[in-house]
């Protein structure tokens, strides 16, 4: 089976809701990181055989077919087809997949894996919440509720479950919310995200800017801060504090095959080296990454030793926290550069995004093998792992 090699990896810097990217149409916002990937490859714009978008609520702004507009809004050739997909979280990293599986099927040799995502300007849950506010009916379909009667699908009740069934404190959770920020802190400070970010033009009331730092992090927080957010449920544990920001934001991979390397004069960063997607629960949840990880390990014939930095999404402390914990990994190898909880969780852009930070910390830091993976709604998990060259 052909190998698919990742040249680059981008992404905007994030943006709070309402905040320093919510005047950017979503569609632009996707063509800025798509531009990037032909400015820093150089790949032929035309070359481009297939755009595989991650978006997850795709209406308003984000409706018919957004990856196909931000390819008409980008520099790629009108005869650029594009997909738009939704694997809930997880879509743009599944994006990431279904473009390595084309090439090394042999389908396709270049392909752009992205996503997009401005839940300023189209809301998470819109799609669901509006047509339900209009008498046009409800996701969960009767046979759905006869199989799961009377349940409420909330990620929400799903990460408290995880606190509950791995005993997880309060103080465990702010703790790990605070890392996040002082992490994410110290890789803005040095620099570590300088060649992932694609800097986006903005108008301020000060004047033009370029947007290069992630809004969301809190470069004043304390262990006291973040303890003093208000729980979102009176008997749970979670705060807004613990959870992942609600993100502007836009990020895309170029894939291709070693005759494309070739053909094209490209210089890889990465060699994809294993796809895993499994599913579970869908009413904890956000606990498949866990088992998921295992699959993908086994698959590879690697133990989680050799894996040299994680990604694991930030969607809820008690996310990451359970996976630490089951698998029995390296804290010090996980978001090293911090994660969702202060850099943001733009849904559909996430799974690149978090790639992008993958593929340049893993070269930033000398190391070879990484490991991505999230939890996704419905309870369904994707794991890509990677191998820097």
């Amino acid at each position: 089976m052909a190998t698919a090699y990742i040249v680059d990896a981008v992404r905007t810097a994030g943006g709070r809701r309402g905040g320093r990217l919510a005047g950017i149409h979503p569609v632009d916002l996707a063509a800025r990181s798509l531009d990037a990937i032909v400015d820093r490859t150089g790949i032929d714009p035309n070359a481009v055989e297939d755009v595989i978008m991650g978006c997850v609520s795709q209406a308003g702004e984000q409706a018919m077919q957004v990856g196909r507009n931000a390819v008409l809004a980008s520099k790629l050739g009108e005869g650029v087809p594009a997909v738009t997909i939704d694997r809930q979280c997880g879509s743009s990293q599944q994006a990431i997949q279904f473009a390595a599986q084309a090439v090394m099927s042999g389908t396709q040799d270049v392909v752009i894996a992205s996503g997009v995502e401005s839940m300023t300007r189209v809301p998470m849950g819109s799609p669901a919440m509006f047509h339900m506010k209009e008498g046009l009916g409800t996701y969960k379909s009767p046979g759905l509720e006869e199989k799961y009667p009377g349940i409420q699908w909330s990620q929400f009740m799903g990460a408290e479950m995880i606190v509950q069934k791995h005993g997880f404190t309060k103080d465990d959770l702010d703790r790990f919310a605070l890392a996040s920020h002082q992490k994410a802190m110290a890789a803005t400070n040095e620099g570590a995200f300088a060649k992932e970010i694609v800097p986006v033009e903005i108008e301020t009331p000060e004047g033009t800017e370029m947007h290069t730092v992630d809004e969301g992090i809190r470069f004043d927080a304390t262990l006291e801060s973040i303890a003093g957010v208000k729980l979102l449920s009176p008997d749970g544990t979670i705060t807004a504090a613990s959870a992942s920001q609600i993100c502007d934001g836009s990020s895309a991979a170029l894939i291709v095959s070693e005759e494309a390397l070739k053909r094209h004069n490209l210089t890889p960063l990465a060699r994809i080296h294993n796809l895993t997607v499994t599913a579970g629960d869908p009413v904890i949840m956000l606990e498949e990454p866990l088992f998921a990880t295992d699959r993908a390990l086994e698959r590879a014939g690697m133990k989680i030793s050799d894996i040299d930095l994680f990604e694991v999404n930030e969607a809820f402390a008690s996310v990451p926290l359970a996976w630490l914990k089951h698998t029995g990994a390296d804290p010090e190898k996980l978001n090293v550069h911090g994660g969702a909880i202060a850099l943001g969780h733009p849904l559909g852009a996430s799974g690149t995004k978090l790639m992008s930070t993958l593929i340049h910390a893993l070269h930033r830091h000398g190391k070879k093998y990484g490991l991505q993976t999230m939890c996704e709604g419905g309870g369904v998990a994707n794991v890509t792992i990677v191998e820097a060259v």
